[in-house]
């Protein structure tokens, strides 16, 4: 569920960016009063409020993925990794792996006495 939501989530992005850029910007009008094309290809309502519905469309649906990304990232459940189980032949280390034994405390016979060279 999460790899989808992640991928839908990128398209989006993706469709976000596209409907954006094929707005119109606020002085293309002034454009088209020296010569440019009308724009019919949307119908006769215009680019502005078809494009402005996806694009509002398209950013709610950015929204609650992106809130249900950053929720599910904090309160994500257990890994995926953590349920595969373990071999049993991996689960005990071999002898020849195991930790060297400690050394042990060296006794007050082992240390020797201060020296004092006060004179």
């Amino acid at each position: 569920m999460h790899s989808l939501i992640t991928i839908v989530h990128i398209i989006v992005c993706i469709a976000m960016i596209l409907v954006v850029l094929l707005q119109t910007g606020k002085g293309a009008d002034m454009g088209a009063a020296f010569g440019g094309s009308s724009q019919t290809i949307f119908g006769s309502s215009g680019p502005g409020t078809f494009l402005g519905k996806m694009t509002t469309a398209i950013a709610v649906i950015f929204m609650l993925t992106s809130l249900w990304l950053a929720y599910f990232a904090v309160h994500k459940g257990a890994s995926v990794v953590e349920d595969i189980p373990v071999p049993a032949s991996e689960q005990t280390l071999p002898a020849e792996q195991t930790a060297p034994p400690a050394a042990p405390a060296p006794s007050s016979a082992d240390v020797p006495a201060p020296v004092n060279e006060s004179k």
